[in-house]
């Protein structure tokens, strides 16, 4: 007997996730974000204070 199912396309419709299978092994908590934003921007001010004398390039 022939099989008289209706087969529909699964729902996902091709398009899969990663996240849920590959959990992610570097936590980062926000605070130390901010901490390291404060760092880049105090040694870009740094730089552009000082930097040119340190690298002896002239202005």
């Amino acid at each position: 007997m022939a099989d008289n199912r209706i087969r529909l396309p699964s729902s996902g419709g091709g398009l899969m996730s990663f996240s849920d299978s590959a959990g992610n092994k570097i936590q980062i908590k926000p605070s130390h974000v901010i901490i390291m934003l404060l760092v880049v921007i105090a040694i870009e001010i740094i730089l552009h204070a000082f930097g040119y004398a340190w690298f002896g390039i002239p202005k």
